[in-house]
């Protein structure tokens, strides 16, 4: 234990019960004077004290280290218990009795749960008491270890709090770091566009008007990165993703346009469909198709270009299920673990574009509508299925 002797007196303070055990041994041993110390190697400390000698001893009070016994106890660890220091053959010589005029003297080392010495819990008196007795050494060692075990405790409880108050802290950092990714960023990106399609109103060049369009899709791009890297951020950083839920019966219609737009972006692959939700889905249609998107846009990255993309979607027994599947090589046996991980997939083909992120934030949002997102892979297809239940549970 640090020496901050500031906190060790708070935390003797704190414990209720101190006050009760001094007045127990107290009454139950006639002794007329009973402390908690704090015993470093150069300083003794009272923390609690039961004082009815008038010692003029009080909490936060000190004696000088040397006057007495309890160095002797800090290095042993050993009780010392004297009945009558006269005629005590190890005591009687003692400076300590001498110094303090004491007859009678007993003083328990505290030890905490960690092995760590605190102090002593001691009593003494300048009349002589019977004190080595089974009943009196036992009760002095079980108030002893009474007492390290509720310091240990307040201490991990001090520990715990200013734990959370960080985190706190923390949490409120996390928060400013994704509103800074949320907005800060976008706002330049907003400019730009705004700017592109001011520009794209006037006549321009074929030149002109190809770099125009460059950079329309280069910021559209980089809005969805920026959304891609605040999603990721909320769900590690954050609460997690947020959702505005509610009953959709145009999902069939949404993910056949989620399909057609990547079919043009890709003109030279094949993407089959079998897509039938007859019923109401309860879910955030905007994360939905970003699931959508990305498992279509994974199957593009890493399937074989010969092979065809196969999106099937259904809505029966209460469930709405999605899967893409593509042919290629088969997803590592060791990956297949971590696969929903941030940039797992990526290790793979390490060059492809992209941050990595799809699959982790596909995850999230299947997790988010109280479903899941597995994944199967054979040298035939790799398959990616969510399912999350068609009504709000």
């Amino acid at each position: 234990m640090a020496d901050n002797f500031a906190e060790d007196l708070a935390a003797v303070a704190s414990i209720k019960a101190v006050p009760t055990i001094l007045d127990i041994i107290c009454r139950t041993t006639g002794m007329r004077f009973a402390a908690v110390a704090r015993v470093t190697e150069d300083r003794w400390i009272a923390c609690s004290v039961r004082d009815d000698l008038a010692f003029g001893l009080a909490p936060g009070g000190e004696l000088k280290i040397e006057t007495t016994i309890c160095q002797e106890i800090r290095q042993s660890r050993k009780a010392v218990i004297i009945d009558h220091v006269a005629e005590d053959p190890e005591f009687r010589n003692h400076h300590t009795p001498a110094f303090y005029g004491l007859q009678s003297y007993i003083s328990v080392p505290i030890i905490l749960p960690d092995g760590s010495f605190f102090g002593t819990l001691c009593a003494i008196d300048p009349e002589p008491h019977v004190l080595k007795t089974p009943e009196t050494i036992s009760m002095f060692e079980m108030f002893a270890e009474v007492i390290g075990t509720l310091l240990s405790a307040t201490d991990k409880v001090a520990h715990t709090q200013a734990q959370l108050l960080e985190e706190h802290r923390t949490l409120a950092l996390r928060e400013q770091f994704i509103a800074v990714l949320g907005h800060d960023l976008r706002n330049p990106l907003t400019g730009i566009l705004g700017g592109m399609e001011m520009l794209q109103k006037n006549p321009l060049n074929e030149r002109a008007t190809q770099w125009a369009q460059m950079v329309v899709a280069s910021a559209n791009r980089m809005a969805g990165l920026i959304d891609v890297v605040v999603d990721f951020s909320r769900s590690r950083l954050g609460g997690g993703l947020t959702l505005e839920r509610h009953a959709h019966d145009s999902l069939e219609l949404v993910l056949h346009e989620v399909v057609a737009d990547r079919q043009i972006s890709a003109p030279n692959r094949r993407i089959e469909t079998d897509i039938a939700v007859p019923l109401p889905v309860f879910c955030d249609i905007k994360r939905l198709t970003q699931l959508a998107v990305n498992l279509l846009d994974n199957a593009l990255t890493y399937g074989d270009p010969e092979k065809p993309i196969k999106v099937a979607a259904a809505a029966a027994d209460g469930r709405f299920e999605l899967s893409v599947c593509n042919g290629g090589p088969p997803i590592p046996e060791s990956l297949l673990t971590s696969i929903f991980e941030p940039f797992s997939r990526g290790t793979v083909q390490p060059s492809r574009e992209g941050l990595g992120l799809g699959l982790y934030i596909s995850h999230q949002i299947a997790l988010a509508h109280g479903g899941d997102l597995t994944v199967s892979s054979t040298p035939e297809e790799t398959r990616f299925t969510f399912r999350m239940p068609l009504e709000q549970a």
